[in-house]
């Protein structure tokens, strides 16, 4: 039995736009999603802003019901089985909302251990595990409001497994943290799975993908694009050298015409303090410097770099401009 299943499962919403003259808009979040998720795997979810990561999270933790389409967890029915199913998943979604601030950390992972009626005898020994694993052991009594963020987010991970779940969800576990406390959640991650834990993660972080899960889908507008390992989603670029050109005033009309390079194969931008960072996948990309910078010539040019490439850069192959909006 797969702990998850997806069958051309689809979801719409209808909103609308306008102040004064209102319009409903029909927006199509999830389309035709197939996917098959094993019993201990743990599986990362990639994709750009409205994508449909959170939807389809939503879905599968019974938030959210479907439009068209199945999904099953652990052989329940998402939609006819959600009073059998809930006790034995865990939820946990990025920022700092659904603690309580003036309880303590313990009395909040006791509180939601009685909503789960979780039996006492159970929970007491439960929860100092819990909070031994999350690192959270010397501060558990005190409120949550003393919290820092990434403490907070490892009390979040501490609830969801009060009820010792199958499968857990984590959507963006890890936005808004410091690299520190990021790191040390990641490491949480990790020791969950060893322990057995199916683990659905969406992430806009490659890295963190990378480091994390054995296998990885990429949804874009609502549908699948990819699904596979880390280490062969990288292969798409294994034959790219990635060129980094840091650089000032870089004209429009030259970044037109790097995109237009026959060699090139995509040119991202970003700023950083004050400079623009291009970063140009080419074929032969040492070989090719001498072309770039004469198209970026005008422009201050502070750094060049090559490097190989990343899962972000097969991200941004694989979606292109959309990507870029992550």
């Amino acid at each position: 039995m797969t702990a998850i299943k997806i069958v051309n499962l689809g979801r719409n919403f209808t909103t609308t736009t306008g102040t004064i003259r209102r319009t409903r808009k029909d927006i199509t979040a999830l389309e035709d999603v197939n996917l098959d998720i094993e019993p201990g795997e743990l599986f990362g979810l990639l994709g750009p802003n409205g994508a449909g990561k959170t939807t389809l999270t939503r879905i599968l933790s019974t938030v959210l019901l479907p439009s068209s389409g199945r999904a099953e967890v652990l052989g329940m029915d998402v939609v006819k089985h959600t009073k059998q199913l809930r006790p034995r998943i865990g939820m946990v979604f990025g920022g700092e909302r659904g603690l309580y601030w003036r309880l303590s950390g313990r009395d909040n992972i006791q509180y939601f251990a009685d909503l789960y009626l979780v039996p006492p005898e159970v929970s007491r020994k439960r929860i100092p595990e819990l909070l031994e694993l999350v690192g959270l052991t010397d501060r558990a009594d005190e409120r949550v409001e003393g919290y820092s963020r990434g403490m907070k987010q490892k009390l979040h991970i501490a609830r969801g497994l009060i009820n010792d779940p199958d499968v857990l969800f984590l959507d963006e576990p890890t936005i808004g943290l410091d690299p520190i406390a990021a790191r040390e959640l990641r490491t949480v991650i990790l020791e969950m799975h060893k322990r057995g834990k199916t683990i659905f993660l969406t992430s806009h972080y490659m890295y963190e993908v990378d480091e994390l899960c054995q296998r990885v889908a990429v949804v874009n507008k609502g549908k699948i694009a990819l699904i596979d390992t880390p280490s062969a989603f990288k292969k798409m670029v294994a034959n790219l050298e990635v060129v980094e050109i840091e650089c000032r005033e870089a004209h429009p009309e030259a970044l037109s015409r790097l995109r237009a390079h026959p060699r090139v194969e995509s040119v991202t931008m970003e700023n950083r303090e004050g400079a623009q960072a291009l970063q140009i996948q080419a074929p032969g990309g040492v070989e090719s410097i001498p072309e770039f910078l004469r198209i970026l010539e005008g422009s201050q040019v502070q750094k060049v770099i090559t490097r190989q490439p990343t899962l972000e850069d097969a991200y941004v192959k694989l979606l292109g401009k959309e990507a870029l909006n992550s």
